[in-house]
């Protein structure tokens, strides 16, 4: 299962993410996301955890937890949407 981990302090590291998930199984995969335009966190990141009743474990666990100084909201990750963002060009 693919969790969406919000709210995450701007000094929260991968390290962290994963070590706060292995608490409750496997972790495949910890991923916090970076803006590459401030040069920071943005507040969000993933952790993918192949065993789904490990990974619900998780997510009642750490939901509404705190991490680092910042209060975790953690969701199922939805898969991307093929859609594109903004408006679309009308040709007449």
């Amino acid at each position: 299962m693919n969790i969406y981990v919000g709210n995450l302090s701007f000094n929260i590291t991968e390290a962290d993410l994963r070590e706060a998930f292995e608490k409750f199984g496997h972790v495949a995969s910890a991923k916090v996301i970076h803006n590459h335009f401030r040069g920071a966190d943005s507040g969000y990141g993933f952790v993918e955890m192949p065993n789904n009743s490990e990974a619900d474990r998780a997510m009642k666990a750490l939901n509404g937890a705190e991490l680092k100084g910042s209060t975790l909201k953690l969701s199922e990750a939805k898969p991307k949407s093929n859609k594109k963002r903004g408006r679309r060009r009308r040709s007449w």
